[in-house]
């Protein structure tokens, strides 16, 4: 039955998006961060959606007459120099050809999304019907691991849905984490009182989910979180308050075995998971050092041949890190540009709380903002211990924060001075 209902769902919604492609921005999304054909059996699962959604959602750009034009920004820009740096080093990769071309597809795929998706987010309801998408799609897995952590007294690992890139326990718990702050931001933008009681249910089921992932990072990330919502909070002692309770229920719910792992951080010298990280985190600035501009290419650092060229004591393995899985892959342009599409991003929150505040309908503007900062800080800090650099969830949130910014900066244009151009973030002088 269920494969049923998603098969007629698709077949409804997928015209919709020749005529309104913003639709098929949707769905991509929806499908690609949620993963609902890996729920269903049958025939349903087993079709290439991403690759059908975005046929029907190019024809609806080609076709269609919805408002779309790319933005002429630093972060569009970047995205290009990144499909370009992460293309070339293809050319000389070491690891299997089928297995590179299949990596290079997926990443070139997710950056042509992104450079869709910046050129339809031009609205403050559709930037919101993503956002909506966003959250759903993870809040579904924190919904029902918080769900399983509880029943099950915190005994077992909550995992993610299986061949996807949130599949691992500690790559779900990222993923949850970085959603979180995303969950407040339409807590605080709802004007209804059950929605609100939702949401905060909701956030509570999704720590108790990353806490029953048994993912260490995830901790550390979970710290990070937990101190830029106290730090960003209207009301800190509030926040403090609602911060120490939440955690302090969780860490106290959980098991022995649980508190046991989590101390294991101490002695990270003597966990075999921890020493493989550091010995293959070296590996890739070795490999970075020989060829600096291209890396190995895809599936270099997880080939033992390849390693075995630079220091064959260590075993090939998944990096577990954002930045030195795009060191050893691709080389130092391509984590250059990586690196700059979060800074420019968060370059881009700083300018919304400047330029959105005292400004009347820009208050959600500079909440989004503030609740972005904080989903960043959660992966970035998480994700320096996993392989999830090429998560589109992450880079799709990069894009809305570049959306929002672009219409806080249409509508302050009014009020700028004469002499301070608007791309000028420093000179920026607004009118009180």
């Amino acid at each position: 039955m269920r494969a049923i209902a998603f098969l007629i769902g698709m077949a409804a919604m997928l015209p919709m998006s020749m005529r309104y492609p913003f639709i098929g921005v949707l769905l991509w999304g929806w499908i690609s961060f949620m993963n609902p054909h890996e729920l269903v059996y049958g025939f349903g699962t087993s079709l290439p959606w991403a690759y059908i959604i975005f046929g029907f959602m190019l024809v609806g750009c080609v076709v269609g007459r919805e408002p779309k034009r790319l933005p002429n920004t630093a972060l569009v820009w970047l995205i290009i120099a990144f499909m370009v740096c992460t293309s070339y080093p293809q050319i000389f990769a070491l690891a299997n050809p089928i297995l590179v071309f299949d990596k290079w597809e997926f990443v070139e795929k997710v950056c042509l999304f992104l450079l869709v998706t910046a050129a339809m987010v031009n609205t403050r309801e559709r930037i919101h019907a993503l956002i909506w998408v966003m959250v759903i799609s993870l809040a579904f897995y924190g919904i029902k691991g918080g769900a399983f952590t509880l029943l099950t007294g915190g005994s077992s690992h909550v995992f993610g849905p299986p061949g996807t890139m949130i599949s691992d326990n500690n790559q779900l718990a990222t993923g949850l984490l970085t959603t979180l702050p995303l969950m407040n931001y339409l807590r605080m933008q709802s004007r209804h009182r059950i929605i609100r009681i939702g949401f905060v249910v909701t956030m509570v089921l999704t720590l108790f989910a990353v806490l029953g992932s048994y993912s260490r990072g995830a901790l550390l990330g979970c710290g990070a979180v937990a101190f830029f919502f106290w730090l960003r909070g209207r009301n800190k002692l509030i926040s403090a308050v609602a911060v120490v309770l939440v955690l302090g229920l969780g860490l106290s719910f959980m098991p022995a075995k649980w508190t046991e792992r989590m101390y294991s951080i101490e002695h990270y010298q003597r966990d075999a998971s921890a020493e493989g990280r550091l010995n293959i985190w070296h590996v890739t600035i070795l490999m970075a050092e020989d060829r600096p501009l291209v890396g190995t290419g895809f599936y270099g650092p997880y080939t033992q041949r390849i390693v075995n060229l630079y220091d064959p004591m260590v075993q090939a393995r998944a990096v577990h890190s954002i930045w030195f899985e795009i060191l050893g892959e691709n080389g130092i342009p391509a984590l250059l540009a990586w690196a700059g599409m979060s800074f420019v991003t968060f370059l881009n929150t700083r300018r919304i709380l400047k330029y959105a505040k005292g400004v009347e309908g820009l208050a959600w503007a500079r909440d989004f903002a503030l609740m972005a900062q904080v989903s960043m800080i959660g992966f970035l800090t998480a994700g320096s211990f996993l392989s999830m650099c090429y998560w589109d969830f992450y880079m799709t949130l990069l894009v809305v924060v570049g959306a929002v910014w672009e219409l806080v900066r249409a509508e302050v244009r009014p009020r700028v001075t004469a002499w301070a151009p608007i791309g000028a973030s420093d000179r920026l002088a607004v009118s009180r």
